[in-house]
């Protein structure tokens, strides 16, 4: 009624940085809070281990790389794996090219996850750190 049709959703995340529908991104991104992808990033998406931050792609962004974030809210291109701690969300314009590791999932009519679901429910593997994903040798408790 107000134009609010025309703003991107982002499922009510706080949206702290946005990379516009113009932009091209070539490298990796380290982010906390809400990232809004409406350009295109060639490169993985990395949000700080034991954040609670947001990545919402729109239907024009594009990614192509790994994405590691506790929440995604996607409706546009990953080309590459997507792991998630916490959520990962659908949209009916989504498509993954690549595995999507999530605890809890949403997926609409029309998204498309060209790859494997995997689920996992074990936070103490988190799927967060690069760093700690090649030195662990073990998975034992603490």
């Amino acid at each position: 009624m107000f134009g609010d049709s025309k703003k991107p959703k982002t499922g009510g995340a706080k949206v702290d940085t946005i990379i516009g529908q113009q932009t091209r991104i070539e490298g990796d991104i380290h982010f906390t809070g809400g990232l809004l992808v409406d350009g295109m990033i060639k490169g993985n998406l990395i949000a700080e281990a034991g954040s609670e931050s947001v990545l919402t792609v729109s239907e024009h962004g594009k990614i192509e790389g790994d994405v590691r974030v506790p929440t995604i809210i996607l409706n546009g291109t990953v080309t590459g794996d997507v792991r998630s701690d916490d959520r990962v969300e659908l949209a009916a314009r989504a498509e993954v090219n690549g595995d999507v590791y999530y605890n809890l999932i949403e997926m609409a009519m029309g998204a498309a996850v060209n790859g494997s679901l995997v689920h996992q429910t074990d936070k103490k593997t988190s799927v967060l750190s690069f760093e700690r994903d090649t030195t662990e040798t073990g998975g034992g408790t603490e």
